[in-house]
């Protein structure tokens, strides 16, 4: 037998996994279709950063956006082919995304590629850490490296930007130069500071109210959306065993002055 077989069967197993949870809870679709029409309305171009198997991508598409989804690993790119390739709707780009262009070492995770990433503080974050002392990133590859601001110059300014690039997400944001109307961007609790870091970023461009969702529960956790300050307050009030969710952040009309942190 090929010394390579175990391994390309190792890759094909993870990438089954992902799709199993990922695609076939049809409860979980469901929820995330509500919580997505909040900000996706049809016809609407949204980006799709990390895009992982594509269970987001499907869940815009099911609301009526062209999507463009943005994904560096090689294995999962090619899921993404098979599912959406042959979509009117759907553009595929395979690429990091970051602060400037060029290229970018990705540290892969083989066994559960959800959370393979671009951050070696990333990776030091995770060890040790509760919920995380299973985790191996035990490869690694060069992919290239593009920017939000080349992808919207390319397709357009999307209505609605979706980030999850585990820890690599206050990076993404540094390469945006203008606000979109709406978008959300994964943290951690094992790295609270790259959450921050973002806020940061977000606020340089303008005026913004935010939201959130713990794990993947869809559920936004205010009733009403809150400031900078009172976001950064609760996310830093987090139990470590939350482990992570996604900031949703909508942006204020042309004008509106940025708040403070």
């Amino acid at each position: 037998m090929s010394s390579s077989l175990p391994h390309a069967w190792r890759r094909l197993r993870a990438a089954l996994r992902s799709l199993r949870l990922y695609h076939l809870d049809r409860g979980r679709a469901r929820a995330m279709r509500r919580l997505y029409r909040r900000f996706v309305a049809p016809g609407d171009l949204v980006f799709d950063v990390g895009a992982h198997v594509g269970d987001r991508t499907a869940a815009f598409r099911r609301l009526g956006a062209r999507v463009v989804a943005v994904e560096p690993q090689p294995d999962m790119a090619r899921v993404l082919r098979l599912l959406f390739g042959w979509r009117r709707g759907v553009t595929l780009v395979e690429a990091a995304v970051g602060a400037a262009p060029g290229s970018v070492e990705l540290r892969l995770n083989r066994a559960n590629p959800t959370v393979t990433t671009a951050s070696d503080a990333f990776v030091a974050a995770a060890k040790g850490a509760e919920g995380w002392a299973e985790q191996r990133w035990d490869d690694s590859i060069e992919v290239p490296l593009t920017t939000l601001d080349a992808l919207i110059a390319q397709h357009g300014r999307p209505a609605f930007l979706k980030i999850d690039v585990e820890g690599f997400e206050a990076d993404v944001l540094a390469g945006l130069s203008a606000p979109v109307p709406a978008l959300s961007f994964e943290f951690t609790t094992i790295q609270r500071d790259v959450a921050h870091r973002a806020l940061d970023r977000l606020l340089e461009l303008g005026g913004w109210t935010f939201n959130a969702a713990l794990g993947e529960s869809q559920l936004l956790v205010f009733d009403q959306p809150v400031d900078a300050a009172a976001l950064r307050r609760w996310l830093d009030e987090l139990p470590m065993a939350a482990n992570s969710g996604d900031i949703y952040a909508i942006a204020k009309p042309a004008g509106g002055a940025g708040e403070e942190p």
